[in-house]
């Protein structure tokens, strides 16, 4: 990896001022806290009854998203709309939440596996992963020009955990469907691993500072060449 953070390349705003992108990403902020609120409440309270640890991967990632779409609300309120110290801690914050679900999701995996525990199938599950597929790829990206025309590593980070929401969800599919049809319930746990293996290299990322086509599907390029690995 490169020693030197990766300069963001900012796009040009289409006639648009910095306040206007600054309630642009404030109105993408509150739009998600409405649908995290929804996603991680029913996420979570299905997998817990079923025992699932894809869902509840997928659901702490949804309530990880909630807090780090507060975090660019509060960063894009007041004077801290132009603070590179606020940029900083609004970056770090989101590479917290990163790591907190990377942990819980792994020693939830792994007690998973030993303990042999078999998931049931949650529909309310399958219905709030397919919302997701379907909203949160459109979320991302709208997130992610936002970012880049206002030359914002946290707000590119924060649409990095929309793009891994949306995975999440497709993972958490054919979870459901494999253990279903197939009876793979060790998938489920397998599956949790991955979203928590995610969590670490954009946490990673997002503490560094580091965005690039590489890092995650978003606008921003590097002037030296991005090495995420």
């Amino acid at each position: 990896m490169n020693s030197q953070t990766p300069s963001l390349v900012i796009l040009q705003p289409g006639g648009k001022t910095r306040s206007e992108l600054a309630r642009r990403a404030r109105t993408l902020s509150l739009v998600t806290i409405g649908w995290m609120t929804v996603e991680a409440g029913v996420a979570i309270v299905a997998a817990l009854a079923v025992g699932s640890v894809a869902l509840l991967a997928f659901g702490l990632d949804s309530l990880i998203e909630l807090a780090s779409a507060s975090t660019i609300l509060w960063l894009y309120t007041g004077t801290r709309t132009n603070s590179e110290t606020a940029e900083r801690r609004a970056q770090q914050l989101i590479a917290m939440c990163f790591a907190a679900l990377a942990l819980y999701v792994t020693f939830d995996a792994i007690s998973t596996l030993a303990g042999g525990s078999h998931p049931d199938t949650s529909w309310p599950g399958l219905a709030v992963s397919v919302g997701a597929i379907v909203f949160m790829p459109l979320l991302a990206r709208a997130k992610s020009t936002v970012a880049a025309q206002l030359g914002s590593a946290a707000t590119a980070g924060e649409a990095a955990q929309s793009w891994l929401c949306a995975i999440s969800a497709a993972a958490v599919l054919v979870s459901i469907f494999s253990n279903a049809a197939l009876g793979w319930w060790w998938l489920d746990p397998i599956i949790g691993l991955g979203i928590a293996g995610l969590a670490v290299r954009e946490g990673r990322a997002a503490w560094a500072g580091e965005v690039c086509a590489d890092c995650a599907p978003i606008r921003f390029e590097s002037v030296e060449s991005c090495d995420c690995g």
